[in-house]
């Protein structure tokens, strides 16, 4: 375990230097900038070691890793995130352990969240999962509603029980005018965030970047920037 500590800490340390000199380079105070680990296909004994070295914020994007987890970290003082797609016949279990959802992107899920948050007596952050892939009515490859649909399901989040309207979130597309261009896709959604801020101020976080592309992320004004393998390293999945 030691041996595990030492290669999470050095890792670490290695992405903070790396968020910590974008923010420099982009006039930015560090503390502007939320590292979530991301940490789907890695153990709970991880998730404790990096509790352990300071991290506050963990993502997860699949509830049938996640829900066990996040049950056997319960102590720790996490922030959970839910990232990955997902299905409303997973909603009870992710509104258990989720504090934010990061990739609402239709009106069904977030009836189904509304529901499920009341009926827990819990309040779930939700960002508007943006697909700047997506053909306009249209979602995206990856998942997310097209910037056409921003506004009306982000209306829906903001007067549903039991939700929270936090903001935008995207996954630099891999196809349609921005493929290769994250710095560019990363602009766009700040873009929809200064829009959406002059209605909902309150709606001011922005989450884009990851391991590959933190710097691009940090450069066009993200808040927070989701950065797994950087972290945690290649290992084989569970199950």
């Amino acid at each position: 375990m030691t041996e595990r500590k030492d290669e999470l800490a050095a890792n670490l340390a290695k992405v903070e230097r790396r968020i910590a000199a974008a923010c420099d380079a982009a006039g930015r105070g560090r503390e502007d900038v939320t590292l979530i680990v991301v940490t789907k296909t890695y153990p709970a004994s991880d998730v404790r070691i990096l509790s352990e070295l300071g991290v506050r914020h963990v993502a997860e994007n699949r509830d049938q890793d996640a829900a066990p987890k996040a049950a056997e970290c319960s102590d720790l003082p996490l922030t959970w995130h839910f990232v990955g797609q997902l299905q409303t016949n997973k909603v009870r279990s992710v509104v258990g352990y989720a504090d934010l959802v990061q990739s609402v992107d239709r009106a069904r899920l977030v009836t189904a969240l509304s529901k499920e948050a009341v009926r827990q007596e819990r309040e779930i952050g939700c960002l508007i999962q943006v697909a700047l892939d997506a053909d306009e009515g249209g979602r995206g490859e990856r998942g997310g509603v097209g910037p056409d649909g921003i506004e009306e399901l982000g209306e829906l989040v903001a007067r549903s029980p039991g939700l929270r309207w936090d903001g935008l979130m995207t996954v630099a597309p891999l196809t349609g005018p921005y493929a290769g261009r994250e710095l560019a896709a990363f602009e766009r959604l700040m873009d929809l965030s200064t829009d959406l801020r002059r209605a909902h101020p309150a709606a001011n976080m922005v989450s884009a970047g990851m391991s590959t592309d933190l710097e691009q992320a940090v450069a066009a004004g993200a808040t927070h920037v989701r950065v797994g393998t950087a972290v945690l390293g290649v290992r084989p999945r569970l199950g």
